[in-house]
């Protein structure tokens, strides 16, 4: 018994296809849109509130636009962690503010108009990581003695965003509800796959 490979087009969807094995149902890619604007909303509104002191977790005399250092607080406050000493060294510093805030901008356009999702899910990994390593849930004290906060060891909010990141890029999530298909179709990028 051979079996043939039959190819998905427009006229026979995923859910249709005769060959089980990998699909994405079209409710599993609405959902991961979902989760891809809500992952992108995350950073862009943090990126708004940290440039403009909106007053949610930065008051208005702190926004960089007033002059205020969106790495400053957070980074000099680090009390956990065998990095502390390199976190602190890079509090405040121009450049550590300029690659944070462009960051943020960065990820939360990139994962809400669904473009250059592959970048997002590298460069966003990073970031996660680098704030997991200044946060160090491992630990349950800080340096004082103190209890650290931290709920769980290993998986805290910033490795479920680079899941978010992760598995928004593996699906070219941006295809649905987003440009990822228009961006898909630049010259340049079909060139440059890395680009997606």
């Amino acid at each position: 018994m051979t079996v043939h490979a039959t190819k998905r087009t427009i006229e026979r969807p995923l859910e249709q296809a005769e060959i089980p094995g990998s699909m994405m149902t079209k409710f599993a890619a609405k959902a991961i849109a979902v989760m891809r604007i809500a992952t992108g909303w995350v950073f862009l509104w943090a990126f708004l509130d940290k440039m403009f002191g909106l007053n949610y977790s930065t008051p208005s005399e702190r926004a960089v636009i007033n002059g205020g250092s969106p790495t400053k607080g957070f980074l000099s406050n680090v009390e956990v962690g065998p990095f502390q000493s390199m976190f602190h060294s890079m509090a405040g510093t121009w450049w550590c503010d300029v690659l944070f805030m462009g960051g943020l901008l960065g990820l939360g356009l990139a994962l809400i108009l669904g473009v250059g999702l592959r970048i997002a899910a590298v460069g966003g990994t990073i970031m996660m990581a680098m704030m997991w390593l200044a946060e160090w849930p491992l630990a349950q004290h800080t340096a004082g003695g103190d209890p650290s906060g931290s709920t769980n060891p290993i998986v805290d909010y910033h490795v479920i965003y680079a899941l978010a990141m992760i598995v928004a890029a593996a699906t070219y999530a941006g295809h649905t509800w987003g440009l990822g298909k228009i961006w898909g179709h630049i010259s340049y990028v079909r060139k440059h796959h890395w680009l997606l």
